[in-house]
């Protein structure tokens, strides 16, 4: 079916894949790569294992590099599938960094474009209760951490001009650095600096648009995606709409790098899908870290009271962090003027990237 939908006329090729797997009741999934039984067009990928000491894979909270597993995709040079690396029980400290910590002023998440500073300097506080004591009936009232839909860290993103500016601009954490900087260098890109990231947080009825990640100043370096929580599906395409996307599951843990080639391609996640195992939150998630973490490890212990609220937040999302290094080494921004960096976001409804993308058009940077 999914095959079918690509040599229709009218719509171009990746918009009909993404409304097929859009819909709820889309059942045939026959069609989508799932990295868990490589094979097909799906091949190992090499690793640079002496680019990351063990102990420093340690200090990130991943298992030593000569353990992970790589894949590439035929037909895209530069991908690079990492299924769940995380030494057992870390991914509790990204979730919990992503739902408590980095949410946090001064960073800019889509709540600030419709409440008072006041209201959304921690929403952590405002929500974890509510949180806990959540039912599962779809008419109790959203928490504010249930409404956020993204975050930007380091140079913060302007969902308006599609551009990034010296003048609006926050530290970059030094965990998710530190991690990011470890995942690039496995992969061949030593010296890699995380200068920006985005989060986004997905619920069952969400999807992130067609896109291109194009605004970086330097696309020589690579992009960066973790996934935590429920599963979904990704489509990565060609360098226009009119070539078919090829399909993809991503699950808790599983990291992307796109790079070279692949860097530029266009890509969306038409849907989040509940975790394959059929519980409520995947087994890597049930286990807490070691509580003998190595020396320097930006790894931190949750306590079980706030575990348990990023469990119940997890039970129907899924979060995605995406990083990037925006400069090349010595490379400044271009001088502009009557720009205040912060801009306009996409609304915030649960398809909020999706019209985003629509508006979106190609620009070619120099």
């Amino acid at each position: 079916m999914a095959a079918a939908l690509t040599r229709e006329g009218g719509e171009d090729a990746f918009r009909r894949l993404f409304r097929f797997y859009r819909q709820r009741d889309a059942s045939d999934l026959r069609g989508v790569v799932d990295f868990s039984a490589p094979g097909g067009q799906v091949f190992r990928s090499q690793l640079s294992i002496s680019s990351v000491s063990d102990q420093d894979a340690y200090r990130a909270g991943l298992q030593p590099v000569s353990q992970w597993k790589a894949y590439g995709l035929s037909g895209y040079p530069g991908f690079i599938f990492i299924p769940n690396p995380f030494l057992p029980g870390c991914q509790r400290h990204w979730v919990k960094q992503c739902l408590k910590l980095y949410p946090e002023k001064p960073n800019v998440c889509n709540l600030d474009l419709h409440m008072a500073p006041e209201k959304t300097t921690d929403l952590w506080g405002q929500s974890k209760e509510q949180l806990r004591r959540k039912g599962s009936s779809k008419w109790e009232p959203r928490s504010l951490l249930e409404k956020l839909r993204w975050v930007t860290l380091g140079y913060h993103y302007n969902w308006e001009t599609k551009k990034y500016s010296a003048n609006h601009h926050t530290p970059f954490p030094s965990d998710l650095a530190f991690l990011s900087e470890q995942v690039a260098a496995a992969c061949g890109f030593r010296g890699f600096q995380a200068q920006a990231g985005i989060l986004n947080y997905y619920h069952f009825d969400s999807s992130l648009g067609i896109h291109v990640d194009e605004s970086e100043l330097d696309h020589s370096r690579p992009l960066l995606s973790f996934s935590f929580g429920q599963s979904s599906i990704f489509l990565l395409g060609g360098l226009k709409r009119e070539e078919a996307p090829t399909a993809m599951f991503m699950h808790s843990g599983d990291i992307m790098v796109m790079s070279g080639f692949s860097r530029l391609l266009y890509h969306a996640v038409p849907r989040v899908l509940p975790n394959p195992e059929g519980t409520a939150l995947p087994s890597c998630l049930s286990q807490a870290p070691s509580s003998d973490l190595p020396v320097g490890s930006v790894i931190e212990h949750s306590s079980d009271e706030d575990w348990q609220v990023c469990a119940k937040y997890l039970q129907s999302s899924r979060i995605n962090m995406t990083i990037r290094q925006v400069l090349a080494e010595g490379q400044k921004f271009p001088e502009e003027s009557g720009t205040n960096g912060k801009g306009q976001a996409p609304s915030e409804d649960s398809d909020h990237e999706n019209s985003k993308a629509k508006r979106h058009k190609p620009n070619t940077v120099t």
